[in-house]
């Protein structure tokens, strides 16, 4: 068995004391959809969450993590987020703000603490995956666990 490096993420969990696995994948450059980590994973869609970094117009940097088959309603995360507006920060921005990269942006050890919204479904199940912090390695965890850890606020925020 392959060694499994500790991200990031993982190394915060364990210093939380919060339980969760680390489950590698294999990576398609060309789909880092959410579809396809599923279908790697053998998960259904609507537990592989995705991490969204959006900057808001009032309140600048926030992030949304959603179910995979989502797309994030930018209104609803504006309002929750205490903005009039917000919008995906663009891609080249994401590594310098996060430390991630996308296809590998964990909603736990950004490089700062973002205000973070986990959307409700997560509380449907029993456990959800969400980016370990690299491509190929996702987090299951629960997600109860997942909003202590990123210190998350629950909302509804998709389409």
């Amino acid at each position: 068995m392959t060694k499994i490096n500790k991200t990031n993420a993982a190394r915060l969990l364990d210093k939380m004391g919060l339980k969760y696995e680390l489950i590698p994948y294999a990576v398609d450059e060309e789909n880092l959809a959410a579809d396809h980590v599923a279908a790697e994973l053998g998960e259904r869609i609507e537990q592989v969450f995705k991490t969204l970094v959006l900057r808001g117009d009032k309140t600048g940097i926030f992030v949304c993590v959603i179910p995979g088959d989502k797309e994030v309603n930018l209104k609803a995360a504006a309002k929750v987020s205490g903005n009039k507006s917000a919008a995906m920060l663009h891609v080249k921005e994401l590594l310098s703000t996060t430390g991630y990269i996308r296809g590998g942006c964990s909603p736990i050890g950004m490089k700062k603490h973002f205000p973070t919204f986990l959307h409700d479904s997560c509380l449907s199940y029993d456990y959800i995956y969400v980016s370990a912090g690299v491509r190929g390695l996702q987090i299951k965890i629960a997600p109860d666990d997942l909003i202590k850890a990123a210190d998350a606020t629950l909302a509804d925020i998709s389409e």
